[in-house]
């Protein structure tokens, strides 16, 4: 008789997000991305982190503060980078699994690169001008959008040899 409690493929995805995150040199928020074929297959994942180039030691990590001497006008977020990792892939028709609801300028990407699907965990940000007007374009683009139904609180990986 096969297991019983391996976990969904939305449960998959969004882990290898969460997995993906953990990459991000961010003291505040790490958020990764996973995207998804038809077919099941991972095309490209991503995390929020400063451009190829840009020393994640010499630019500001702050959140708060002079607009040049915060993260904001630097960091690229965890779906753009998921998008330009790409490695030739066609987009279109895929499905994004991210921790939190794309922004704007990242809800435009996803649009433009053809992506018909976003999965997310969070939408802590949901009255932020920036949420709004992404879940306006993404309805009007008929990007569909729905929060990950799970009964997981958490899922542990291991290193240790003996649990292999």
């Amino acid at each position: 008789m096969k297991r019983q409690d391996y976990i969904s493929w939305d449960e998959y995805f969004m882990g290898i997000a969460l997995l993906s995150a953990k990459r991000s040199k961010d003291p505040n928020t790490q958020v990764g991305a996973c995207i998804v074929n038809a077919e099941h297959k991972i095309v490209s994942v991503g995390y929020n982190g400063m451009p190829i180039g840009c020393s994640d030691d010499e630019f500001p990590w702050a959140r708060e503060g002079d607009v040049l001497e915060t993260k904001y006008p630097y960091v690229c977020h965890a779906e753009l980078n998921a998008i330009l990792n790409n490695v030739g892939f066609n987009l279109a028709g895929c499905t994004i699994y991210v921790p939190l609801f794309p922004c704007n300028e990242c809800g435009k990407a996803i649009i433009q690169a053809g992506i018909k699907q976003v999965v997310y965990m969070s939408d802590k940000y949901a009255n932020t001008d920036q949420v709004k007007a992404s879940k306006r374009m993404m309805d009007h683009a008929g990007v569909r959008y729905h929060q990950l139904q799970t009964k997981l609180e958490d899922l542990s990986l291991s290193f240790r040899e003996k649990d292999v």
